[in-house]
């Protein structure tokens, strides 16, 4: 070797070696699966959002048929069942999903984010504003992710303790089978008007578009269809009662479940200062929990049962969460990032055990 040569490999081994952020890396693995997934996107991905909406609006069909008749108790049972399950449909893996622009690129109006509007009480415009931007931008963050605890419950030991949440155990478990109207009050963010972060002006405008919305489920499930129904009116009302209501306290479990089981994180808002693509990653992964299930339960979550996945790539579509899941598992498991699991029995009753401890001060 020439001497310059020998002045030259002293000179390279004498340079510092730019560390790797191991975070940073995370950060671009998981881009990786996102932009695969993105790459891949097509027909079958169409088919599938398709076929559910199909499928949705054959059993909301049938159900409402079947109820119109729903004097005789088999039919009441069948019709209030098909409609049960139409509405978690539409609720969890369309109206949730679609809401997140999830389906955009197929550029189907009538598959949009900005022209769907859901079987639920909530205004499509309101929630987009408190889910998809505050809760997915800052995912337990105490004080700025207003879905910890949904301004009603203690779900951390960050939030200040007041006597009122001795009663959260009651409350949560009365919230379930009217979940979708508790939604709705959460999302006209009166407290943000309180702290001088909405104007009042705003808030009214809020106040009358769920005023429509309200005027609009009531006349659907609770007027229109039990007249419709003729001498089956009562138990037509009573089974649109008995489905929302089941629909309710499934979304309630779900989204609990995905939430606050006792493993999952809570962050503040120093931890979130300068914030990077690779942290926010780790801290949405450690801030969900998913629900282990087959396919069936799946869809009837909303694929929800992927929080993990939904929270990394909320634009993703939801059938795609589950070909992913593998691969977000085992980049945890290598860069030894917790990834929690479990059954739903499992994290139901861990997300329980959350609420009442946290209960008390």
């Amino acid at each position: 070797m020439s001497r310059t040569s020998e002045e030259d490999s002293v000179t390279a081994s004498a340079l510092p070696v730019k560390a790797v952020d191991p975070t940073e890396e995370l950060g671009k693995e998981l881009d990786r699966v996102r932009s695969d997934v993105i790459a891949a996107r097509g027909a079958d991905d169409a088919h599938y959002i398709r076929t559910v909406i199909a499928v949705h609006r054959g059993l909301e069909t049938g159900g409402r048929l079947a109820l119109s008749v729903s004097l005789f108790p088999p039919a009441w049972c069948a019709g209030t069942a098909m409609l049960t399950v139409a509405k978690t449909l539409e609720n969890m893996e369309l109206g949730h999903n679609i809401l997140h622009g999830q389906w955009d690129w197929m550029g189907d109006p009538a598959i949009h984010s900005t022209t769907w509007e859901w079987d639920f009480a909530t205004p499509a415009d309101a929630w987009k504003r408190t889910h998809n931007h505050l809760h997915h931008t800052y995912t337990n963050v105490v004080g700025r992710d207003r879905d910890l605890g949904y301004t009603i419950l203690r779900m951390s030991p960050e939030q200040p303790w007041h006597p009122v949440y001795l009663l959260q155990p009651l409350y949560a478990a009365l919230l379930a089978p009217v979940f979708e109207w508790g939604i709705a009050l959460y999302d006209l963010e009166a407290d943000a008007v309180a702290d001088g972060r909405k104007s009042v002006r705003s808030f009214l405008g809020d106040v009358a578009g769920l005023a429509r919305k309200a005027v609009h489920q009531f006349a659907k499930d609770y007027v229109l269809f039990p007249l419709l129904a003729g001498p089956s009116a009562v138990p037509c009302l009573l089974g649109n009662l008995t489905a929302n209501a089941l629909r309710n306290v499934w979304a309630h479990t779900v989204i609990f479940c995905g939430h606050f089981p006792g493993d999952v994180q809570t962050f503040t808002e120093d931890q979130i200062e300068g914030e990077t693509r690779g942290q926010w990653y780790e801290r949405q992964i450690q801030g969900s929990a998913n629900i282990d299930g087959g396919l069936l339960f799946h869809v009837l979550s909303g694929n929800l049962g992927h929080q993990i996945e939904h929270h990394a790539f909320p634009d993703l579509p939801s059938n795609r969460y589950g070909e992913v899941a593998p691969r977000v598992r085992e980049i945890c498991a290598r860069r030894g990032l917790p990834y929690i699991t479990g059954p739903l029995w499992r994290q139901y009753a861990s997300m329980w055990g959350r609420v009442l401890r946290h209960a008390v001060p």
